[in-house]
C-alpha cells in the first residue's frame, strides 16, 4: 500500500471540471492495484481491500467535496437515494428552462453522476460556443473568402480579362 499511496494525480477540483479524466486516472490505478473490484457493486472483495480503495479515492478528493459528500448522505437522518438526487436537480431547472428540463427526464437517467457528467459537458460546449461567438458577434461583417482575394489579386495582375 506504501506505494499504491505514493501515485499522484490530480484530485477531483470541488468544481468538478476535471471530473472524466480525474475517473479514468482512479479506475486505471485501482486496476494497477487490483482493487478495481472493490468499489463494484456486489463484488467479492475484502473489507481491508475496499479500505484501502477508498483512502486511496479520498486522498484524491478536493476537501470541500469531501465534506459536501458527506453531508449528502444523509438529510435529516435519511438515505439520499440517487433518485431523490436526480429529482432534486430537475425540479431547481428555472421556469424559462422547462423544456430542457423535460429533455433530461426523457433521457431516463438513473444516476445522478451521468446526469452531472452530461451537464459538464454541455457547459463547456456552452463556453466554446460563447468564446466563438464573443470573437465574431451574429451580424457581422463576413471573412472574405481567400479565393475571393486571389481572383481579384490575379485579375489585376494579369491586366484583367485582356491577358494572353
Amino acid at each position: 500500500m506504501a506505494n499504491f499511496a505514493k501515485l499522484d494525480f490530480a484530485t477531483l477540483d470541488i468544481t468538478r471540471k476535471n471530473y472524466l479524466t480525474w475517473v479514468l486516472d482512479t479506475k486505471i490505478h485501482l486496476e494497477a492495484w487490483n482493487f478495481g473490484d472493490t468499489i463494484k457493486e456486489e463484488n467479492s472483495s475484502s473489507s481491508q481491500d475496499w479500505a484501502k480503495a477508498m483512502i486511496f479515492i479520498r486522498r484524491r478528493l478536493d476537501e470541500g467535496l469531501k465534506s459536501e459528500i458527506a453531508s449528502q448522505m444523509k438529510l435529516c437522518g435519511n438515505t439520499i437515494v440517487e433518485e431523490d438526487m436526480l429529482e432534486k436537480t430537475f425540479s431547481t431547472f428555472h421556469v424559462s428552462n422547462v423544456l430542457l428540463q423535460q429533455w433530461y427526464r426523457a433521457q431516463g437517467f438513473t444516476k445522478y453522476n451521468q446526469l452531472i457528467s452530461v451537464f459538464l459537458v454541455v457547459e463547456e460546449n456552452n463556453e466554446f460556443l460563447m468564446k466563438n461567438h464573443q470573437s465574431r458577434p451574429t451580424g457581422s461583417a463576413p471573412f472574405q473568402e481567400v479565393n475571393d482575394v486571389s481572383l481579384e489579386v490575379n485579375a489585376t495582375s494579369f491586366g484583367g480579362d485582356n491577358h494572353k
